[in-house]
């Protein structure tokens, strides 16, 4: 595992890129209602990256036919925005990852279309707290394993469990980077030790139900809970430093610091 320790320098593009990334995910989140399709959302997402001069991470890569993915109910990641027609109740991931001046910044967040049953609104709480655990493990000297460890103690404490089968990972130079943020680890105190200038992602999807996923045959992406319950998930662009964490994509500043 060859973890890259970014320089100043590309810091501050990572931070550019994951603030415009952030800036888009706002922007998006105003047409998480009835009626609107996830096309139409994709269509605004390239409209803006377009208009900021920037490039999306997803579109074409490996295939993927969009510029962020649109993930609704019980879809856990990857959901491919079609015909789909928002509905009062749903519960919508948007997940966008931008390039700018050749620098990569991922996030995601969830959205609540109209009113949604208290069921629904818990899940997304216990999902966002868990990345708000997640990155209060995120201090120089602490060791990777933690960050899942006590994601996956806290998601299970609430009666949910925690997707294993997709992780967070480093970015910033490529879309995808060494080292794998698993969010499911079983123990404390393992793998590479944090330092100052690593960044990676934490983005830990949480189920209502059982953990696993299935993947749509006809698109090839979009992974689902295999039980038809409810999934929902956060994700941040994090950088390690020499004291607190460093939310890249945090925009909002809604979430907790050590």
């Amino acid at each position: 595992m060859a973890i890259l320790i970014k320089t100043p320098e590309q810091i501050e593009g990572i931070r550019k890129a994951s603030q415009l990334t952030y800036e888009a995910i706002k922007y998006l989140g105003q047409f998480a209602q009835a009626g609107t399709t996830t096309a139409d959302i994709d269509k605004k997402c390239r409209e803006y990256v377009n208009d900021h001069g920037a490039k999306s991470a997803s579109l074409g890569y490996r295939g993927f036919p969009a510029s962020c993915c649109t993930s609704v109910n019980d879809v856990i990641c990857h959901g491919v925005p079609g015909p789909y027609e928002l509905r009062d109740g749903d519960i919508l991931n948007i997940d966008v990852a931008l390039i700018v001046n050749g620098f990569y910044g991922d996030s995601c967040r969830m959205f609540e279309v109209g009113h949604c049953s208290d069921y629904a609104k818990r899940l997304i709480a216990v999902a966002k707290e868990c990345l708000s655990i997640g990155i209060m493990q995120c201090n120089p000297g602490s060791r990777l394993s933690n960050i899942g460890y006590e994601i996956n103690r806290y998601a299970t404490s609430q009666g949910c469990t925690v997707v294993y089968e997709f992780c967070g990972h480093g970015v910033g130079i490529k879309y995808h980077e060494d080292p794998e943020v698993n969010h499911a680890e079983h123990e404390r105190n393992k793998g590479p030790v944090l330092q100052p200038g690593m960044i990676f992602t934490i983005e830990p999807m949480i189920n209502a139900g059982k953990a696993r996923s299935k993947v749509d045959r006809k698109d090839g992406w979009t992974a689902r809970t295999i039980d038809g319950k409810l999934s929902a998930q956060f994700e941040h662009t994090i950088l390690i430093t020499d004291t607190i964490p460093d939310i890249l994509t945090d925009g909002y500043g809604e979430f907790e610091k050590p």
